[in-house]
């Protein structure tokens, strides 16, 4: 954590010595300034923004810290300033200036931190005087008795996840009314300890004056690529099988481009090494067995994830939209250690 921005949280009036470390610290990565359109002429005016927004947010971000992420607010007061808050004062603005309600795109990978950015800018959007709805495409599933005819049909789906697994149009029901500004939307929720872990629908919420949906999952807003690119695949995508496999899930993300087309924008959260999501899934199950909870062993973790690897590959499908200004908005890099990296946007 920087010194220097703890001292915020107490201090009454902003004091010109402050101000110039806030000044060198936030125009120092020239891409993170950029991707939040900070400049030498508005540095001033954000600062002030910010930093009354931080003092704003600090309780509720600190109870948040303390029950749901259980580690010292302190410890992501770094975070909070240079990426949290700026987006959501990004996402804010965005929600202002079309003058209805919008869908905000976040599309990342296991362990990089989709449902966490969703909980914080919840607060931070909250704290703007905007009602904001958390909504993952894993809510978005097919029933469980429509799924176990969809294996029957296809028993390649062995888990619930890729492309196919989703009732679109019950996706695209909700976004519209939400965009056209209907209240109240019925939301669909999903219970993944259902029926053995298999999951279910369940009792959906009712939610009245949505302004800002914040949409999450691990391939939202990923389009179809050229079929050829499997004829070279990269591991786990071995077998002629492999390959026909991830050409007729490539084929199914034809279906979800109308959802796709209902977001606003969309950020990228990318991992250094796309491989980390092994390492962060096997962490993450290890520490669940340790807590006395049922986990998968090793080698289950790694029969999990290569087959997510074979439906839609990351270096196939996520890594091209790193630099593409026409499908990702901002994105962000998420390092082995689960710290954020480089802030850039594509745009022009």
């Amino acid at each position: 954590m920087n010194l220097w921005l703890s001292e915020i949280l107490t201090m009454d009036v902003i004091d010109t010595t402050w101000l110039q470390q806030a000044r060198s610290a936030m125009l120092a990565d020239q891409l993170r300034a950029k991707a939040f359109g900070i400049t030498l002429k508005n540095i001033d005016a954000v600062i002030q923004k910010r930093s009354h927004l931080l003092k704003s947010i600090w309780p509720a971000f600190r109870q948040f810290c303390q029950t749901s992420l259980l580690m010292p607010p302190q410890d992501m007061l770094t975070v909070l300033w240079d990426l949290w808050l700026p987006l959501a004062i990004k996402i804010a603005s965005h929600r202002q200036k079309l003058g209805r309600p919008i869908v905000q795109g976040i599309l990342g990978g296991q362990g990089t931190g989709k449902t966490t950015m969703s909980q914080v800018l919840n607060l931070i959007l909250q704290q703007l005087g905007y009602r904001t709805l958390s909504l993952s495409l894993d809510d978005l599933y097919k029933t469980y008795s429509d799924r176990l005819t969809l294996t029957q049909q296809n028993p390649r789906l062995i888990w619930r996840g890729p492309p196919g697994t989703h009732d679109i149009d019950l996706g695209l029901n909700v976004l519209n009314q939400i965009r056209q500004r209907q209240s109240p939307v019925i939301v669909p929720r999903f219970d993944k300890s259902a029926y053995n872990g298999a999951g279910d629908r369940t009792t959906p919420e009712i939610i009245a004056d949505i302004d800002i949906v914040l949409f999450e999952g691990w391939f939202v807003g990923v389009r179809p690529i050229d079929p050829e690119v499997f004829n070279s695949a990269p591991p786990p995508i071995i077998t002629d099988e492999d390959r026909v496999f991830a050409r007729d899930l490539n084929q199914q993300l034809n279906n979800y481009l109308p959802l796709w087309e209902r977001l606003d924008n969309l950020i990228l959260l990318y991992p250094t090494d796309y491989r980390c999501s092994l390492a962060w899934r096997k962490q993450a199950e290890q520490q669940m067995i340790t807590a006395g909870k049922s986990g998968m062993t090793e080698s289950q973790v790694e029969e999990f994830v290569n087959y997510f690897w074979r439906s839609l590959h990351p270096e196939l499908f996520i890594k091209p939209l790193v630099k593409s200004s026409s499908a990702i908005d901002l994105v962000i890099e998420v390092n082995a250690d689960h710290t954020f990296g480089a802030v850039y946007s594509n745009l022009i």
